[in-house]
């Protein structure tokens, strides 16, 4: 299906959009919690990454995340909000390069009526990644209805993928599963899990965990809330760096035009950056697990995002006007 394309209208709608725009809160979140963050001294991963990083000895670090569900999410479809509430943790995990291990959860219900789908969506959300829900807190007279998730996972200290790691010259990656289809009551989920066998789902998770451990990958993130080039640009960020894309490179199913698929949560999506010599190997390794991964741009030392199509080129981030959120 065919698209006639705007470029700076799709350009526009990707700086406005509120998956972007709700990040900047996040400032407020770093500046009070300041030096709380590394009382201990074991945190090896500074603030704006997918998941943080305690280091236990001997080579090893423990990931801990964590995520809340939208609230128009909750309201309008409690079992997919639960089913979600395990993909997203389970995702950040992933995008680290390390395994999951185990959730918690805390639920506010307001509405009884919600409180089986709920559950039953995190349920099948468990049996669908393999990895359990161990416990949690309870509301059940809240004034509204939310839940969050936290997860633990592990990994290799010397292997970890970071927001932090990208480097001038490093290629950068976008990765997705095309096999998919946007959410009935929500356009903007990529689906590519739920219809799937949780063996491929499950594989998909370990095959990132693969190519940190093998150092083909150092820097990426989960494509999440803010889209393909919000997350690109989150990443750049924390990394203190830019990079020029040319958007008809990004991995796309041609069923979804150009604005929702920049602004999309897939169920299984990364940007990564890697020097060039690893990249075909990166691209047909992940190919065999249903993921779609291509070079899309270059890191640069600006602290732009750029993105050319069919010529024109177009400033979507500037770090020192308009980021996403400057760390």
């Amino acid at each position: 299906m065919g698209f006639i394309l705007d470029f700076e209208k799709l350009i526009k709608e990707v700086q406005e959009f509120e998956g972007v725009s709700r990040k900047s809160s996040i400032d407020n979140v770093i500046n009070l919690l300041g030096e709380a963050y590394n009382v201990s001294g074991d945190v090896i991963i500074d603030i704006g990454d997918d998941a943080s990083a305690v280091d236990i000895g001997n080579n090893q670090v423990i990931l801990v995340a964590a995520d809340g569900i939208w609230g128009q999410i909750m309201n309008v479809n409690p079992y997919w909000a639960g089913y979600c509430s395990v993909l997203v943790n389970v995702n950040d995990i992933a995008a680290m390069g390390g395994k999951p291990l185990a959730m918690v959860n805390i639920m506010s219900i307001s509405n009884d009526e919600i409180y089986e789908e709920l559950l039953t969506g995190i349920k099948d959300g468990c049996m669908k990644f393999g990895v359990p829900m161990v416990g949690g807190h309870l509301h059940p007279d809240a004034e509204c209805d939310s839940v969050g998730v936290a997860i633990v996972g592990i990994a290799q200290k010397d292997k970890l993928i970071t927001s932090f790691g990208a480097k001038t010259g490093d290629k950068v990656i976008v990765a997705i599963d095309l096999d998919g289809k946007p959410h009935e009551m929500f356009k903007l989920n990529w689906d590519t899990t739920y219809d799937k066998d949780a063996k491929l789902v499950q594989d998909q998770i370990t095959a990132v965990q693969y190519l940190a451990e093998n150092d083909y990958i150092k820097a990426g993130k989960d494509i999440s809330n803010p889209g393909i080039l919000g997350t690109l640009e989150m990443l750049l960020e924390t990394s203190g760096k830019g990079a020029n894309v040319n958007l008809s490179d990004i991995p796309r199913n041609e069923s979804v035009p150009w604005a929702d698929w920049l602004k999309s949560y897939p169920g299984s999506g990364f940007v990564f950056t890697a020097p060039e010599d690893k990249c075909d190997f990166i691209k047909e390794y992940l190919a065999k697990y249903s993921i779609e991964a291509n070079v899309v741009g270059e890191v640069t030392d600006e602290l732009t995002l750029n993105v050319t199509y069919e010529g024109q080129t177009i400033e979507v981030f500037d770090q020192n006007k308009n980021p996403v959120f400057k760390l």
